[in-house]
């Protein structure tokens, strides 16, 4: 008995001693709604920086005599997800004693949006509404994964719990991690958190702290990593299969037979789309030995659509393009036979329907677009 209090007394010593070198990252405005008992919400993903953050802040409201709500909160991604990111986040928050709240994207998850992007996408171009066909993955310059599956609906959670008073939202991002973040502030009035009565913070807690501080801290609380670090080896825990994630990184998910399904199903929109998963990455050439051959044969042959895609866009005056949406000058004859051209070559690349495929209907189409809008500038 004696040596079990030893050894619980160094697991406090070591927890103090962490929570010593790992200090939370103060702002004025945090300090006065937490003073205020304001609700906290963690994010929490499932992956180190989260879980690290969930425990600090917990440690810093106790330390504070916090005795407002508090609740961690996670986005369930679907499909995409790996298989050991909400366990992480149940036995989280049972560990903390916290209430955990799931959300969900109620019109479909990660993939569905990919596919019902390519879809709206590929509507777009038969309406002449783009002047190139539109990938369906997100990207670095459209995150619309995280706005739209993450934050957008994290925040409106959090705000139907509390119409009125001060907020908090605390998130697991760290200045260590790009180029980007080492000009994040500590905190700052978040406009998705914000009601009419109350308003919204973001905490970026941990900002300050380096990778070997979140590890030692996880491990200072007697908590292991996600899977994706301990078992595949992964930098980082978001979808299985991220648009952003580096080569390892996929590679690591290519390696958990869980991720299978939605390793194939990524490829069969990249045949079907003729756009690969990132740049110039084909998400197929990953793991050719995890496809049928069948796949791997209408993968090929998508490469060669893509090339064809590739090369007729390429014919596309700079000029001609939209801007914001809208064109910005009328094609002359032989422009929009051009584009006609292009057009009906796309078309059969890719193995979809288009309309305005002679010189007569674009210039049509422009004309009605710019008298629309030249209307809507007018409003």
């Amino acid at each position: 008995m004696l040596q079990l209090d030893f050894a619980f007394d160094d697991q406090l010593e070591e927890i103090r001693e962490a929570e010593a070198r790992g200090s939370v990252a103060r702002d004025p405005s945090i300090d006065a709604a937490l003073a205020g008992n304001a609700p906290v919400y963690v994010g929490v993903s499932g992956g180190k920086d989260s879980q690290a953050l969930a425990y600090r802040v917990q440690a810093h409201l106790d330390d504070i005599g916090h005795v407002g709500p508090r609740a961690l909160i996670h986005s369930d991604l679907g499909r995409v997800e790996w298989r050991d990111s909400l366990p992480v986040c149940e036995r989280l928050a049972e560990r903390l004693g916290w209430e955990l709240i799931v959300v969900r994207r109620t019109a479909g998850d990660m993939m569905d949006r990919w596919l019902s992007r390519w879809a709206a996408n590929v509507e777009r171009y038969a309406l002449l509404s783009c002047v190139r066909l539109i990938m369906p993955w997100s990207s670095a310059s459209q995150r619309f994964c995280t706005s739209e599956l993450k934050s957008q609906i994290i925040a409106r959670a959090i705000r139907a719990r509390h119409p009125a008073g001060p907020v908090v939202s605390a998130v697991g991002i760290r200045r260590e991690e790009s180029a980007v973040r080492t000009r994040m502030p500590v905190a700052k009035r978040d406009e998705r958190l914000t009601r009419a009565r109350g308003i919204g913070l973001t905490w970026n807690a941990l900002i300050h702290w380096q990778r070997a501080e979140v590890l030692d801290y996880i491990r200072s609380r007697g908590d292991v990593l996600h899977e994706a670090y301990r078992i595949y080896g992964s930098s980082r825990v978001s979808c299985a299969f991220c648009v952003l994630a580096s080569l390892a990184d996929l590679q690591a998910a290519a390696r958990c037979v869980d991720n299978m399904a939605i390793l194939r199903e990524i490829v069969e929109l990249e045949v079907r789309s003729t756009f690969s998963f990132q740049g110039k990455r084909w998400l197929g050439d990953l793991a050719p030995d995890l496809l049928d051959p069948p796949l791997r044969s209408r993968l090929a042959e998508a490469k060669e659509r893509a090339a064809l895609r590739q090369t007729a866009e390429t014919r596309i005056p700079h000029h001609l393009l939209y801007a914001a949406g809208w064109p910005t000058c009328m094609p002359t004859a032989e422009e929009a036979r051009l584009l006609a051209e292009v057009r009906r070559q796309v078309a059969e690349a890719v193995g979809i329907e288009a309309g305005y495929l002679d010189a007569a209907a674009i210039q049509a189409r422009y004309a009605a677009l710019l008298d629309e809008r030249r209307l809507v500038a007018s409003r």
